[in-house]
């Protein structure tokens, strides 16, 4: 066996075969499962017929129903712990220290297995045990909440779900491959860690190192004060797009003979980057007025027919017709469906082919499976089930 781990809002997980050559048993409490299962309930989601939230974050697992209050349930979770590679859980510390979950309870049943812990805080200090998720210790502690506010007076806006999550997701893996890197050479596992709120400042890493540079954040540069070839535009059918044309000298005059303004090249407001730097407003005004004049896939066509860089504002819907998305597979099929799709982990290893994704489990769905896999036999799994150590879906 591979790897298990405890993960998930109020769940645990092990590896084995499926994600990246893991097993994943999540282990979940019965009946009420794992709160993410009720995310899609709270106001202000979009609605759907299908759970959105459950079916992209839980694919490919196994579900094992355990109370982990229970005995039983706790005999059953350190049979797993003892053929497992890798432990995660993002428990809060008093309910680690309730269910016996800390590093120190873990790490004796296995001197192999990674023990991986998510906070939303960190590790040590005085809010090692507060609760918190990524909108508020990845979106809003880091400072990126703030710093994406158009002026001070402008109110700060929301993150999408899981901005925060997945990234800080992926470095938790990082963490776990190199633990397990380490223990191919050591023979020996051990503790790694990651948190919310570290990856939120690591995001903002840029405006964070010029914090601690003493930089000057008092001006919020409005609209054209970051140039003219830097700025957002709006075309005719509404949609917007931003210009990113660092390398100005080169894409300038591709940009003016795109748009039909070849006479601005020799324009004594724009003709060089300090003219158009000291008259961006201007500049802006202008493209403003001929942006708006077409849709925007005609502005596509030019841009990419030119050699400008740009960047659209999309929105999520846009992406499943985008040819770019399906060349790469981005949003896979999800086995035994009618076509339903998903999105792909960003992650991909050459030569290596992933497995469809398959559908995102009930409560207690693989319970007797898993059980049995680990020498369970029916009468013990009954037992199990009847004083509610364990459940079925």
């Amino acid at each position: 066996m591979a790897a298990r781990r405890v993960d998930g809002k109020e769940g645990m997980s092990a590896h084995r075969g499926e994600n990246f050559g893991a097993r994943v048993i999540k282990i979940e409490p019965p009946v009420i499962g794992d709160s993410y299962r009720q995310l899609m309930k709270v106001p202000g989601m979009p609605t759907a017929e299908r759970d959105y939230f459950w079916t992209l974050d839980n694919r490919n697992k196994e579900s094992l129903a355990l109370d982990l209050k229970h005995e039983d349930a706790r005999a059953v979770l350190e049979t797993l712990i003892r053929k497992a590679d890798v432990f995660i859980t993002n428990f809060p510390g008093p309910i680690r220290d309730r269910l016996r979950l800390r590093a120190e309870d873990v790490l004796p049943l296995n001197e192999r297995i990674v023990y991986a812990s998510l906070t939303p805080y960190g590790e040590d200090g005085p809010e090692k045990d507060r609760t918190g998720y990524d909108a508020t210790a990845w979106w809003a502690r880091s400072g990126m909440m703030d710093a994406v506010r158009a002026t001070r007076e402008t109110e700060p806006g929301f993150s999408v779900p899981g901005m925060g999550d997945h990234p800080t997701a992926v470095a938790l893996f990082g963490a776990i491959m190199a633990a397990l890197y380490r223990r191919e050479r050591t023979g020996k596992g051990g503790s790694v860690s990651t948190s919310l709120l570290a990856n939120g400042l690591w995001a903002n890493g840029v405006w964070m190192q010029a914090a601690l540079f003493d930089a000057d954040f008092s001006v919020r540069l409005q609209r054209g004060m970051r140039g003219a070839l830097t700025e957002l535009y709006m075309c005719r059918d509404g949609r917007w797009f931003m210009l990113a044309m660092l390398n100005y000298q080169r894409e300038w005059p591709l940009l003016a003979e795109a748009i039909g303004k070849a006479e601005w090249l020799s324009d004594p407001r724009f003709e060089t980057h300090e003219a158009r730097r000291a008259n961006a407003a201007e500049l802006v005004a202008e493209l403003e007025k001929v942006f708006i004049a077409r849709d925007w896939p005609e502005w596509k066509e030019l841009f990419q027919t030119a050699g400008i860089t740009y960047g659209p504002i999309m929105q999520s819907a846009d992406h499943m017709a985008c040819p770019q998305v399906a060349a790469n597979g981005f949003l896979p099929e999800i086995a035994g469906t009618d076509g339903w799709q998903t999105v792909d982990s960003p992650i991909r290893i050459e030569g290596e082919t992933k497995r469809q994704p398959r559908l995102a489990p009930g409560i207690g769905e693989h319970t007797r499976q898993v059980l049995a896999s680990f020498g369970y036999d029916d009468g013990a799994i009954d037992r199990m089930i009847e004083n509610g150590a364990a459940a079925t879906a």
